[in-house]
């Protein structure tokens, strides 16, 4: 089945308001940017997003949330994000932090079709007890916190109930793909990228090098195409347009 969509534009052009999106990604390391900006482009609100961060250096999920389209957040990290946390604090924005391995396993168990799973991380804190604040009231007041969550003990030790997670749809960005959606990722860039797109009902993929059937090793596959609806080509400057966080220069 061949999967590849012509455009960006195309390959998002039915994710609806208020629609959940899982993003892979993390930092400025593996973001499907292209998508990303064609979703901006397209003008959806109330999206709903799962990602471990919501974009850096005004990239990535930065320009949706910029743009107040994102009414909430599903991730491990905030980081030097200024406006995340203006908007946030402000009432404007509702957030669930987790740990960033319960945020990698929910999303696996979501691609996986399992429901839930026990996890000792949180165990004794307020991500168990509940009491985090999802939303605050924009006056310093908490307006929504997170309920608590079953505890049980399995040979002496405490784990609690985590959910998987399944989003409406997902984004990710690799390195090589084919047309039947088989995806292969560079070094760090896989980080929560198969995760994501594991989760999502319906996932597109932006490739930087899109290959014909056969081209990739079955062996070199880190993601099967069961998982991919849809497959977008990136262009030699779409490819290349990286940018560094932090540059590190050794003498």
């Amino acid at each position: 089945m061949d999967k590849v969509v012509a455009t960006a534009a195309d390959a998002v052009a039915d994710v609806p308001e208020g629609a959940s999106l899982a993003v892979g990604g993390f930092g400025l390391s593996g973001v499907p940017n292209v998508l990303i900006q064609a979703l901006f482009e397209r003008g959806v609100c109330g999206l709903r997003v799962v990602s471990n961060n919501c974009g850096a250096m005004e990239t990535g999920l930065a320009v949706l949330l910029a743009a107040g389209r994102i009414a909430r957040v599903t991730g491990s990290y905030i980081g030097a994000n200024k406006e995340f946390a203006r908007q946030y604090l402000a009432g404007e924005l509702e957030v669930e932090l987790i740990p960033q391995g319960t945020l990698a396993e929910r999303l696996r168990a979501g691609g996986a079709g399992i429901p839930a799973f026990y996890t000792p991380a949180g165990v004794g804190t307020q991500v168990a007890e509940g009491g985090l604040p999802w939303r605050y009231d924009g006056e310093g007041g908490v307006a929504l916190a997170s309920p608590p969550k079953e505890v049980r003990e399995f040979d002496g030790t405490e784990y609690v109930l985590e959910r998987g997670i399944r989003t409406d749809f997902a984004l990710v960005r690799a390195a090589r793909g084919d047309r039947h959606g088989n995806l292969v990722f560079n070094k760090s860039t896989r980080n929560f990228n198969p995760l994501a797109a594991m989760a999502g009902k319906v996932t597109v993929a932006e490739v930087e090098e899109l290959v014909e059937p056969g081209g990739i090793d079955p062996d070199a596959v880190h993601l099967p195409g069961i998982f991919v609806q849809r497959v977008v080509a990136l262009s030699a400057e779409q490819a290349g347009a990286k940018k560094i966080e932090r540059r590190t220069v050794s003498g």
